[in-house]
């Protein structure tokens, strides 16, 4: 198995980059989060998972430990594969995805493309009692009441403009808004597509 990789980004793709790691150019499909987080050129690491379909080998790349972690505990739930876990943490906070499980909030995972009522549903049955704390957002709510300051409004509604989906911007920048409340929009929205 391939813990990590640590090498420089040599080219970014709509789902996958490929990275230079000693001679070698290594394609990883990568969840959104990541792939906004790349820069070609810059040294990284990234964590792996190995997927192996029959006579297909895909590598999966996360820039941190917990996303892979929640990506790893995804694809032991039956019927969920690493396309799909990737739709998933590309289009919620990992944080919020976790919490969302725990709590039983099939509502909010199944805001994911990909994923359906009954989906969501065997998700939270069979890793409700397995997902460690840490993986939870910090303040232990799935749904974000509101966001509270115009900037966090005028961050969704460029978010929105830019044809991301209303669910996981909201989600993301309440988040975002709860860590830093001083926060501009513009600050906001970078951290929202880093």
């Amino acid at each position: 198995m391939i813990a990590y990789l640590d090498g420089v980004i040599a080219e970014l793709r709509s789902q996958s980059l490929v990275m230079q790691v000693g001679a070698f150019g290594v394609e990883l499909f990568a969840p959104k989060p990541t792939l906004l987080g790349c820069r070609v050129g810059e040294a990284v690491r990234l964590y792996t998972h190995l997927a192996v379909k029959e006579e297909q080998f895909a590598l999966y790349g996360f820039h941190d430990r917990d996303m892979h972690r929640l990506f790893s505990y995804l694809t032991s739930v039956s019927g969920i594969g690493p396309k799909l876990a990737l739709a998933m943490l590309s289009a919620l906070p990992s944080t919020l995805l976790a919490t969302a499980i725990v709590q039983g909030d099939a509502g909010l995972l199944a805001s994911a493309p990909g994923v359906g009522k009954k989906t969501a549903e065997r998700i939270v049955l069979e890793l409700k009692n397995r997902l460690p704390e840490e993986l939870m957002a910090k303040g232990g709510s799935a749904r974000p009441q509101s966001v509270l300051s115009p900037a966090g409004n005028d961050a969704v509604e460029a978010l929105l403009a830019l044809g991301y989906r209303e669910t996981p911007v909201k989600a993301t920048v309440a988040e975002l808004a709860l860590k830093e409340p001083e926060a501009s929009a513009e600050t906001l929205i970078r951290k929202a597509l880093a």
